[in-house]
């Protein structure tokens, strides 16, 4: 895992402990988007878990939430093929509600006329289709369905979504719209060892002065309240920020409207100890100010060479 994946995930982590045990089923019909919705969802930063059958959700749920778990966030993918699942999945229900776990619903939906087309393009046959005709299958599995959708949080139409359209509509459900659904990551580097292969952004710092060649300094790093003042207090430090945070935020309200939810963002200086930190850290502040989630992690904070 990338420490930006790490970082995020343990953000979730934590937002989601001050929340309590959360639960979400993801169904609704098959071909209408279920995976998809399942890889957004797990990007959030939910744990998954596919076609499960609805039984074992319990005995789940109660190992997930026993002392020492670190999964504070559920999502189910419930594949409801036959009457008997959706008779547990409705005693399930009961129980998670008599255990005080908060539980959604996520229904994903499309016409007969678009499933048909999506099960022809894949030559795959309906799970309830039983050698009969297409249509059967989806027309038996959308009766199965009828009660459950209406009990539903949240019901998305994908007839008309793109991929991209659907994931953009699944964070609009779970996080609500616009640039707070892009996570940002800031890490900070040394040019000495290398440009980062992974960064959307690449800041170069190394126009400010060197805090190395200050004796006081040099052995500190820019998390240091000495280190920090200095890199700030230089000329061109606060123009520097004030340009450079516009120009995220610009990037970021685009991304977000571009199913884009993710961006890293490297700041570098020679060698990754001090400007760079200072930067970088300084940056994240600006930018949760403006109400985003922000990372922070620093690749070359060990090393003991130039800052």
């Amino acid at each position: 895992m990338h420490d930006a994946d790490h970082d995020h995930a343990a953000d979730a982590d934590r937002n989601a402990d001050d929340k309590g045990f959360e639960v979400l089923l993801i169904t609704g019909m098959s071909g209408a988007g279920r995976s998809r919705a399942a890889n957004c969802v797990e990007d959030m930063g939910w744990y998954v878990v596919d076609n499960l059958p609805p039984k074992l959700l319990i005995p789940l749920v109660d190992m997930m939430t026993s002392s020492g778990s670190k999964v504070h966030r559920l999502a189910a993918v419930i594949d409801v093929r036959s009457r008997s699942y959706f008779n547990d999945l409705s005693a399930v229900l009961s129980h998670l509600d008599d255990l005080d776990v908060k539980t959604r619903i996520l229904f994903l939906d499309a016409s007969d006329a678009v499933l048909i087309k999506r099960y022809e393009s894949v030559r795959r046959p309906h799970p309830l289709q039983h050698g009969n005709r297409l249509i059967d299958g989806i027309r038996e599995e959308r009766e199965l369905l009828t009660s459950l959708k209406k009990h539903a949080d949240t019901v998305i139409d994908t007839s008309a979504l793109s991929i991209h359209q659907l994931s953009t509509k699944l964070y609009e459900a779970m996080l609500g719209s616009g640039p707070s659904t892009v996570a940002v990551h800031i890490f900070s580097f040394g040019f000495k060892y290398g440009i980062p292969l992974d960064a959307d952004f690449v800041a170069d710092v190394r126009f400010l002065p060197n805090p190395f060649w200050v004796p006081a300094l040099r052995d500190l790093t820019g998390r240091d309240g000495p280190v920090r003042d200095y890199v700030l207090s230089s000329q061109g430090a606060t123009e520097f920020l004030d340009a450079y945070e516009r120009t995220i935020l610009v990037a970021i309200d685009g991304y977000s409207r571009e199913d884009k939810h993710f961006v890293t963002i490297a700041v570098g200086c020679t060698g990754g100890q001090h400007r760079s930190v200072a930067i970088g850290e300084a940056l994240a502040s600006r930018l949760r100010s403006q109400g985003l989630s922000v990372t922070v992690s620093a690749r070359e904070l060990r090393r003991r060479d130039h800052g």
